[in-house]
């Protein structure tokens, strides 16, 4: 058992699957600006106006750091947007908890996104990974490679509502602390949702299949 979850883990980190992931700067954006966020905001005295500051700088820095890297302007405004948008609702309600708003909002929409994206035979995941491995989007002719797909991005709707219910008690109760640390815990669940999704893959194909990268498409 032990063997087959290290092979797994070795298929994920020479996979494409590995950008779900994000790699360094994908870590930092999940556990920096929650924590900075927090912490600023308890070590100041509560002021709100230097904390909302140094989350909304943070989000910059990671801005321009997505155009260094080369990515798309769209998903870079779109993170920023994430970022300003949590500390306008933190700055206009004076609560810090209500920083993490957006983002349960955030991930109840994605995780319904994903669920709709399957039952209208599109999975989100294969849309992601698709233009990742070169195939775009030729899998869907593939009944395998789509039903592997589909079966996987069901673990992306359960990471989102999973991510949600976290967060929602943390902000009734005001745990600004466990909030602080919200990002650590859900960087490392998405790293395991990656990893089981490999596995939902793999077991998904049958055992003749050439693999994600080779979808059998019908002449």
């Amino acid at each position: 058992m032990q063997a087959t979850i290290l092979r797994y883990v070795s298929d994920v980190k020479q996979h494409p699957l590995q950008a779900l992931i994000g790699g360094p700067r994908g870590a930092l954006e999940s556990i920096l600006p929650p924590l900075a966020f927090i912490t600023t905001y308890i070590a100041t005295g509560d002021n709100m106006t230097l904390a909302v500051s140094v989350a909304v700088g943070l989000g910059l820095v990671f801005a321009i750091w997505r155009l260094v890297q080369g990515k798309r302007p769209t998903r870079v405004l779109g993170a920023l947007l994430v970022v300003v948008i949590s500390a306008y609702v933190a700055a206009r309600t004076g609560s810090a908890a209500a920083f993490f708003w957006p983002r349960v909002l955030l991930n109840i929409a994605s995780g319904l996104a994903f669920a709709i994206s399957i039952f209208v035979r599109w999975p989100l995941l294969g849309v992601i990974v698709g233009p990742i491995v070169g195939t775009k989007m030729r899998w869907r002719k593939d009944p395998d490679l789509m039903r592997a797909y589909a079966r996987a991005s069901w673990l992306w709707v359960l990471l989102c509502f999973i991510r949600a219910a976290v967060l929602i008690p943390l902000i009734d109760n005001n745990w600004l602390w466990a909030l602080a640390a919200s990002g650590a815990l859900f960087y490392a669940l998405v790293i395991a949702t990656v990893l089981l999704s490999w596995v939902v893959i793999k077991r998904t194909l049958p055992a003749d299949h050439p693999g994600i990268r080779s979808p059998r498409v019908s002449e």
